[in-house]
């Protein structure tokens, strides 16, 4: 019986995905529910499942080809059945494989420096190219991890070159990490001075949301200082107690969720025709990914204690990172949250997440002189800037939920409810 092979929608926002590659080859047998290939989404690498058995007779879609939702991308059948029937089947909104990066150079320099961290926002960073698998060789191909090809991708490392050390000679992320980077080729040649290079599917999504986000949602924004002095002495005091390492960040998750509690008018969807007003508080938090940004989300963070807080937060951004996040974990946040403090930047503005009304940007705690009792002395502030959508939120309903947030970190056996 002839299967057809699709590329399906493996996010709840995904329009199209990109081959990373083919784990299975034309002649292998197939088992309904075995993997066929690795896809990258607009949100992480996914896996691409048979829907029937067989034989995989004909791969239609190569790997690094961005093709849309729903079009072709593979056959399975039985060893002598005809399929030129489905052969033919057109294809919509297909892009072809990233062209391959010019050589480097025999004459090397130095090793070039690991990049920079990527800040939490929507920071111009170049879409990573599909490059080959490598590892222990298997029918022509290398085995790798998905991060560790990314992370060489990134760097200009020929997989081919790298031995692993993963189970049965599988490349990973360490390998990937410890071999030298040649200095990058000249681009373009004949001397431009620029280098075209085609948008990975987060990128796309990133694009595609903030042009929905900051033209249509009328945003305003609320800006204040606290001071940070008690609760950042409740932090120490409460990391001096146990394991989990309580950060900054959590803190301030902790003080944004008991505040939206308390103000359910700024935990809301704008939905077109009507506003959802949320009971439970789940907070989507920026986290910084080598192809820009994804906000895992932090389910009933008005539930949870700091220590619970901090080990979620961690564990869902070393998932993000590593492109592992299921749907459930970066959809259905109320509220976001974006930190650059820990950049040294000391204010800034988000963009609005749509279908969500608001997005807290907090700068870096920093000590200023300040006037208390009287008397000049040096505290401990941190700057925040709310940004608001108007059709949901109104300025003194935002100014309202501010206000109760700066009293939750001034105040902190507020964060230990």
């Amino acid at each position: 019986m002839i299967t057809k092979v699709v590329m399906e929608a493996l996010s709840p926002t995904m329009e199209e995905g990109r081959i990373a590659q083919w784990l299975k080859h034309e002649g292998d047998a197939v088992k309904s529910g075995d993997v066929l290939a690795e896809v990258e989404t607009d949100k992480a690498i996914m896996e691409l499942p048979a829907r029937g058995e067989g034989v995989l007779r004909k791969i239609l879609v190569g790997d690094g080809v961005t093709t849309a939702v729903g079009n072709l991308v593979a056959v399975i059948a039985g060893a002598d059945e005809d399929i030129t029937g489905v052969m033919g089947e057109g294809q919509k909104g297909q892009t072809p494989a990233a062209p391959a990066a010019p050589a480097a150079p025999a004459a090397s320099a130095a090793p070039a420096a690991p990049a920079a961290p990527v800040p939490p926002v929507v920071p111009a960073v170049p879409a990573v190219p599909i490059v080959p698998v490598a590892g222990a060789e298997e029918a022509g191909r290398v085995k790798a991890s998905p991060l560790a090809r990314r992370m060489a991708g990134e760097k200009g490392i020929d997989l081919h070159a790298v031995t692993g050390s993963g189970p049965g000679g599988r490349i990973i992320k360490r390998d990937v990490t410890a071999t030298p980077v040649a200095p990058v080729a000249p681009v373009g040649g004949g001397g431009e001075g620029w280098k075209d290079v085609p948008l990975s599917q987060l990128r796309k999504t990133i694009a595609r949301r903030l042009t929905q986000s900051i033209g249509p949602i009328p945003h305003f924004y609320l800006r204040a200082e606290i001071d940070m002095e008690r609760a950042l002495e409740a932090r120490e005091a409460l990391n001096a107690l146990g394991d989990a390492k309580i950060s900054v960040n959590d803190v301030v998750l902790k003080a944004l969720a008991m505040a939206l509690l308390q103000h359910r008018e700024c935990n809301a969807w704008w939905q077109d025709d009507h506003i959802r007003y949320f009971n439970e508080v789940h907070i989507a938090m920026a986290v910084a990914v080598d192809e820009g940004l994804i906000t895992p989300v932090i389910r009933h963070a008005h539930r949870k204690s700091l220590r619970e807080i901090a080990t979620e937060s961690r564990a869902l951004a070393d998932r993000a990172r590593a492109r592992k996040l299921t749907p459930e974990e970066y959809t259905g946040g109320t509220f976001s949250l974006s930190n650059l403090g820990m950049f040294g930047i000391d204010e800034f503005t988000a963009v609005i997440n749509p279908p969500e009304a608001g997005i807290l940007a907090v700068g870096a705690v920093t000590p200023r002189p300040v006037v208390v009792d009287g008397q000049v002395t040096v505290r401990r502030r941190m700057r925040v800037t709310m940004s608001c959508d108007h059709r949901v939120i109104d300025g003194a309903t935002g100014a309202r939920m501010l206000q109760t947030f700066t009293r939750m970190l001034e105040h902190s056996l507020a964060l230990v409810w």
